[in-house]
Protein backbone atom coordinates (compact mmCIF):
# COMPACT_ATOMS: atom_id res chain seq x y z
CA UNK A 1 0.00 0.00 0.00
CA UNK A 2 1.15 3.54 -0.97
CA UNK A 3 0.84 7.24 0.40
CA UNK A 4 -1.14 9.19 -1.94
CA UNK A 5 -0.23 13.29 -1.85
CA UNK A 6 -2.85 14.81 -4.35
CA UNK A 7 -3.53 17.82 -2.37
CA UNK A 8 -4.03 21.11 -3.97
CA UNK A 9 -4.47 23.57 -0.90
CA UNK A 10 -2.27 23.00 1.52
CA UNK A 11 1.65 21.95 0.85
CA UNK A 12 3.10 22.20 4.22
CA UNK A 13 0.28 19.68 5.31
CA UNK A 14 1.46 17.70 2.55
CA UNK A 15 4.81 17.56 3.58
CA UNK A 16 4.13 16.56 7.01
CA UNK A 17 2.08 13.61 6.37
CA UNK A 18 4.61 12.46 3.90
CA UNK A 19 7.20 12.32 7.00
CA UNK A 20 4.69 10.71 9.21
CA UNK A 21 4.09 8.20 6.44
CA UNK A 22 7.41 7.23 6.52
CA UNK A 23 7.35 7.02 10.15
CA UNK A 24 4.70 4.86 10.43
CA UNK A 25 6.07 2.70 7.65
CA UNK A 26 4.86 3.58 4.30
CA UNK A 27 7.30 3.59 1.49
CA UNK A 28 5.61 3.95 -1.64
CA UNK A 29 5.05 7.89 -2.17
CA UNK A 30 2.75 8.87 -4.89
CA UNK A 31 2.57 11.85 -6.12
CA UNK A 32 2.44 14.25 -9.67
CA UNK A 33 3.61 17.37 -10.98
CA UNK A 34 0.03 18.22 -11.16
CA UNK A 35 0.01 18.05 -7.48
CA UNK A 36 2.29 21.10 -7.34
CA UNK A 37 3.87 19.85 -4.14
CA UNK A 38 6.84 17.69 -5.23
CA UNK A 39 9.39 20.08 -3.63
CA UNK A 40 7.38 19.48 -0.21
CA UNK A 41 7.32 15.76 -0.87
CA UNK A 42 11.13 15.89 -1.57
CA UNK A 43 11.93 17.94 1.57
CA UNK A 44 10.09 15.50 3.45
CA UNK A 45 11.82 12.57 2.27
CA UNK A 46 15.33 14.33 2.34
CA UNK A 47 14.92 14.96 6.45
CA UNK A 48 13.72 10.95 6.84
CA UNK A 49 16.29 10.04 5.07
CA UNK A 50 18.71 13.03 6.91
CA UNK A 51 17.58 11.65 10.43
CA UNK A 52 18.52 7.93 9.38
CA UNK A 53 14.99 6.74 9.57
CA UNK A 54 15.11 5.45 5.67
CA UNK A 55 18.19 5.59 2.76
CA UNK A 56 17.36 6.90 -0.36
CA UNK A 57 16.24 3.08 -2.00
CA UNK A 58 13.81 2.40 0.35
CA UNK A 59 11.63 4.86 -0.51
CA UNK A 60 9.43 4.11 -3.89
CA UNK A 61 8.55 7.42 -5.43
CA UNK A 62 5.75 7.32 -8.22
CA UNK A 63 6.00 10.69 -10.80
CA UNK A 64 3.45 11.17 -13.56
CA UNK A 65 3.85 13.01 -16.78
CA UNK A 66 1.52 15.90 -16.96
CA UNK A 67 -1.09 16.15 -19.83
CA UNK A 68 0.42 19.52 -20.88
CA UNK A 69 3.63 17.69 -21.68
CA UNK A 70 2.41 14.63 -23.71
CA UNK A 71 4.28 15.55 -26.83
CA UNK A 72 7.49 13.46 -26.74
CA UNK A 73 9.81 16.16 -27.48
CA UNK A 74 8.65 17.87 -24.00
CA UNK A 75 8.65 14.63 -21.57
CA UNK A 76 12.52 15.11 -20.84
CA UNK A 77 12.26 18.57 -19.47
CA UNK A 78 8.96 17.24 -17.63
CA UNK A 79 10.95 14.98 -15.88
CA UNK A 80 13.79 17.43 -15.26
CA UNK A 81 11.43 19.72 -13.61
CA UNK A 82 10.54 16.73 -11.14
CA UNK A 83 13.55 15.86 -10.40
CA UNK A 84 14.58 19.85 -9.88
CA UNK A 85 11.80 20.05 -7.76
CA UNK A 86 12.40 16.86 -5.67
CA UNK A 87 16.15 16.89 -5.77
CA UNK A 88 16.20 13.54 -6.41
CA UNK A 89 18.84 11.96 -9.18
CA UNK A 90 16.03 9.75 -10.32
CA UNK A 91 12.40 8.97 -10.08
CA UNK A 92 11.51 5.28 -9.19
CA UNK A 93 8.10 4.80 -11.52
CA UNK A 94 7.05 7.75 -13.66
CA UNK A 95 3.62 7.21 -15.61
CA UNK A 96 1.69 8.77 -18.19
CA UNK A 97 -1.10 10.60 -16.46
CA UNK A 98 -3.88 10.63 -18.55
CA UNK A 99 -3.89 9.31 -22.19
CA UNK A 100 -6.18 13.23 -23.20
CA UNK A 101 -3.48 15.70 -24.31
CA UNK A 102 -3.71 19.37 -23.56
CA UNK A 103 -2.28 22.45 -25.31
CA UNK A 104 1.13 22.93 -24.30
CA UNK A 105 2.11 25.77 -21.46
CA UNK A 106 2.19 26.85 -18.85
CA UNK A 107 -1.37 26.17 -17.85
CA UNK A 108 -2.19 22.66 -16.20
CA UNK A 109 -5.57 23.14 -17.55
CA UNK A 110 -5.51 25.52 -20.80
CA UNK A 111 -9.21 26.98 -21.62
CA UNK A 112 -10.98 28.84 -24.22
CA UNK A 113 -12.83 31.85 -24.40
CA UNK A 114 -15.69 29.32 -23.17
CA UNK A 115 -14.19 27.78 -20.70
CA UNK A 116 -13.53 24.61 -22.42
CA UNK A 117 -10.43 23.10 -21.93
CA UNK A 118 -7.79 22.85 -25.20
CA UNK A 119 -6.50 19.02 -26.56
CA UNK A 120 -3.80 18.30 -28.30
CA UNK A 121 -3.80 15.50 -30.86
CA UNK A 122 -0.82 13.46 -29.27
CA UNK A 123 0.20 9.99 -30.70
CA UNK A 124 0.74 8.16 -27.50
CA UNK A 125 2.83 5.56 -28.93
CA UNK A 126 5.23 8.41 -29.19
CA UNK A 127 4.73 10.03 -26.09
CA UNK A 128 5.81 6.24 -24.46
CA UNK A 129 8.92 5.65 -26.74
CA UNK A 130 10.14 8.88 -25.29
CA UNK A 131 9.43 7.47 -21.70
CA UNK A 132 11.45 4.76 -22.98
CA UNK A 133 14.25 6.86 -23.77
CA UNK A 134 14.42 7.93 -19.76
CA UNK A 135 14.39 5.02 -18.60
CA UNK A 136 17.55 4.47 -20.97
CA UNK A 137 18.63 7.33 -19.50
CA UNK A 138 18.58 6.14 -15.99
CA UNK A 139 16.44 8.87 -14.93
CA UNK A 140 13.33 6.75 -13.89
CA UNK A 141 13.63 2.95 -12.73
CA UNK A 142 10.04 1.67 -14.17
CA UNK A 143 7.80 3.32 -16.41
CA UNK A 144 3.78 3.09 -16.41
CA UNK A 145 -0.19 4.06 -17.13
CA UNK A 146 -2.62 6.13 -15.82
CA UNK A 147 -6.46 5.95 -16.56
CA UNK A 148 -5.50 3.99 -19.48
CA UNK A 149 -8.53 1.67 -20.78
CA UNK A 150 -8.25 -1.19 -22.51
CA UNK A 151 -8.05 -0.51 -26.01
CA UNK A 152 -5.30 2.17 -25.14
CA UNK A 153 -3.41 -0.46 -23.13
CA UNK A 154 -3.39 -2.36 -26.46
CA UNK A 155 -1.76 0.12 -28.28
CA UNK A 156 1.13 0.31 -25.94
CA UNK A 157 1.70 -3.00 -26.05
CA UNK A 158 1.48 -3.58 -29.44
CA UNK A 159 3.41 -0.87 -30.73
CA UNK A 160 6.73 -1.89 -32.94
CA UNK A 161 9.44 -1.63 -31.49
CA UNK A 162 8.12 -1.78 -27.89
CA UNK A 163 11.28 -1.97 -25.68
CA UNK A 164 9.40 -1.90 -22.34
CA UNK A 165 5.96 -2.66 -21.80
CA UNK A 166 4.12 -0.33 -18.80
CA UNK A 167 4.50 -2.18 -15.47
CA UNK A 168 1.10 -0.30 -14.11
CA UNK A 169 -2.34 0.99 -14.69
CA UNK A 170 -3.12 3.49 -12.36
CA UNK A 171 -7.04 3.96 -12.52
CA UNK A 172 -10.17 5.45 -10.14
CA UNK A 173 -11.09 1.63 -8.69
CA UNK A 174 -13.08 1.20 -5.08
CA UNK A 175 -16.39 -0.64 -4.43
CA UNK A 176 -18.66 1.31 -6.48
CA UNK A 177 -16.39 1.43 -9.80
CA UNK A 178 -14.65 -2.33 -9.24
CA UNK A 179 -13.35 -2.13 -12.45
CA UNK A 180 -13.34 -5.98 -12.87
CA UNK A 181 -12.77 -6.57 -16.61
CA UNK A 182 -9.90 -3.89 -17.05
CA UNK A 183 -8.24 -5.94 -13.85
CA UNK A 184 -8.47 -8.92 -15.41
CA UNK A 185 -7.00 -7.25 -18.57
CA UNK A 186 -3.71 -6.33 -16.71
CA UNK A 187 -3.45 -9.53 -14.92
CA UNK A 188 -3.24 -11.24 -18.36
CA UNK A 189 -0.85 -8.98 -19.08
CA UNK A 190 1.51 -9.09 -16.04
CA UNK A 191 0.28 -5.17 -15.98
CA UNK A 192 -0.50 -4.25 -12.25
CA UNK A 193 -3.64 -2.21 -11.89
CA UNK A 194 -3.04 0.74 -8.83
CA UNK A 195 -6.22 1.93 -7.62
CA UNK A 196 -6.44 5.40 -6.69
CA UNK A 197 -9.79 6.91 -4.65
CA UNK A 198 -10.04 3.60 -3.16
CA UNK A 199 -12.05 4.90 -0.72
CA UNK A 200 -14.61 7.05 -2.93
CA UNK A 201 -13.38 10.21 -3.01
CA UNK A 202 -12.19 13.27 -0.65
CA UNK A 203 -15.31 15.19 -2.32
CA UNK A 204 -14.00 18.16 -3.50
CA UNK A 205 -16.89 20.25 -4.31
CA UNK A 206 -14.19 21.40 -7.58
CA UNK A 207 -14.46 17.65 -9.00
CA UNK A 208 -17.02 15.52 -7.82
CA UNK A 209 -20.77 15.63 -7.66
CA UNK A 210 -22.07 16.07 -4.01
CA UNK A 211 -24.85 14.07 -4.54
CA UNK A 212 -23.16 10.68 -5.67
CA UNK A 213 -23.20 8.46 -2.63
CA UNK A 214 -21.13 8.01 0.30
CA UNK A 215 -19.03 5.09 -0.22
CA UNK A 216 -18.07 4.62 3.26
CA UNK A 217 -21.37 5.08 4.55
CA UNK A 218 -22.69 1.85 2.54
CA UNK A 219 -24.53 -0.29 4.62
CA UNK A 220 -22.39 -3.76 3.44
CA UNK A 221 -19.15 -2.18 4.11
CA UNK A 222 -20.02 -1.19 7.41
CA UNK A 223 -21.73 -4.45 8.18
CA UNK A 224 -18.39 -6.19 7.33
CA UNK A 225 -16.77 -3.51 9.49
CA UNK A 226 -18.65 -4.34 12.36
CA UNK A 227 -18.33 -7.99 11.94
CA UNK A 228 -13.92 -7.16 11.97
CA UNK A 229 -14.36 -4.84 14.35
CA UNK A 230 -12.37 -2.02 11.74
CA UNK A 231 -13.41 0.95 9.90
CA UNK A 232 -15.44 0.61 6.56
CA UNK A 233 -12.71 2.23 5.13
CA UNK A 234 -10.01 -0.49 6.04
CA UNK A 235 -12.64 -2.90 4.58
CA UNK A 236 -12.14 -1.34 1.36
CA UNK A 237 -8.98 -1.39 1.39
CA UNK A 238 -8.89 -4.90 2.53
CA UNK A 239 -11.10 -6.05 -0.28
CA UNK A 240 -8.87 -4.62 -3.13
CA UNK A 241 -5.50 -5.71 -1.63
CA UNK A 242 -6.73 -9.22 -1.79
CA UNK A 243 -7.92 -8.98 -5.57
CA UNK A 244 -4.33 -8.37 -6.02
CA UNK A 245 -4.57 -4.27 -6.96
CA UNK A 246 -2.48 -1.72 -4.84
CA UNK A 247 -3.67 0.88 -3.47
CA UNK A 248 -3.38 4.25 -2.72
CA UNK A 249 -4.44 5.84 0.56
CA UNK A 250 -5.03 9.50 0.58
CA UNK A 251 -4.25 10.47 4.09
CA UNK A 252 -3.42 13.54 6.06
CA UNK A 253 -3.87 12.63 9.78
CA UNK A 254 -1.05 10.52 11.84
CA UNK A 255 -4.08 8.83 13.16
CA UNK A 256 -6.09 7.87 9.82
CA UNK A 257 -2.27 7.16 8.29
CA UNK A 258 -1.68 4.73 11.52
CA UNK A 259 -5.41 3.47 11.06
CA UNK A 260 -4.91 2.12 7.03
CA UNK A 261 -1.64 0.52 7.61
CA UNK A 262 -3.62 -2.17 10.28
CA UNK A 263 -5.32 -3.21 6.58
CA UNK A 264 -2.75 -6.14 7.01
CA UNK A 265 -4.05 -7.38 10.45
CA UNK A 266 -7.01 -9.20 9.29
CA UNK A 267 -8.70 -11.18 6.05
CA UNK A 268 -11.99 -11.18 4.22
CA UNK A 269 -13.56 -14.34 3.51
CA UNK A 270 -15.16 -15.11 -0.15
CA UNK A 271 -18.43 -14.43 0.73
CA UNK A 272 -17.33 -11.04 2.16
CA UNK A 273 -15.31 -10.79 -1.40
CA UNK A 274 -18.85 -11.43 -3.09
CA UNK A 275 -21.06 -8.78 -0.84
CA UNK A 276 -18.38 -6.62 -1.92
CA UNK A 277 -18.35 -7.25 -5.61
CA UNK A 278 -22.01 -6.66 -5.68
CA UNK A 279 -21.61 -3.18 -4.97
CA UNK A 280 -20.45 -2.35 -8.28
CA UNK A 281 -22.40 0.09 -10.13
CA UNK A 282 -19.81 1.66 -12.38
CA UNK A 283 -19.88 5.02 -10.36
CA UNK A 284 -16.98 7.08 -11.13
CA UNK A 285 -16.31 10.01 -8.59
CA UNK A 286 -13.76 11.97 -11.14
CA UNK A 287 -15.63 13.40 -13.72
CA UNK A 288 -12.42 14.69 -15.80
CA UNK A 289 -12.31 11.39 -17.03
CA UNK A 290 -16.50 11.62 -18.18
CA UNK A 291 -15.05 13.88 -20.78
CA UNK A 292 -16.26 12.61 -24.38
CA UNK A 293 -12.90 13.10 -25.74
CA UNK A 294 -12.16 10.04 -23.47
CA UNK A 295 -14.71 7.27 -23.93
CA UNK A 296 -13.28 5.18 -20.72
CA UNK A 297 -16.53 3.63 -19.81
CA UNK A 298 -17.05 2.63 -23.03
CA UNK A 299 -14.43 0.20 -23.30
CA UNK A 300 -13.02 -0.54 -19.79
Amino acid sequence: MQIFTNNFHNNCKCEEAVKVAIEVGYRHIDGAYLYENEKEIGQAIREKIADGTVKREDIFYTGKLWSTFNTPEMVPSALEKSLKSLQFDYIDLYIIHTPLSLKPGDDLFPVDGNGKLIFDNVDLCATWKAMEACKDAGLVKSIGLSNFNRRQLEMILNKPGLKYKPVCNQVECHPYLNQRKLLEFCKSKNIVLVAFSALGSHRDERWVDQSSPLLLEDPILNALAKKYNRSPALVALRYQLQRGVVVLAKSFTRKHIEDNFKVFDFQLTEEDMKAIDSLNQNLRYDPYLDHPEYPFADDY
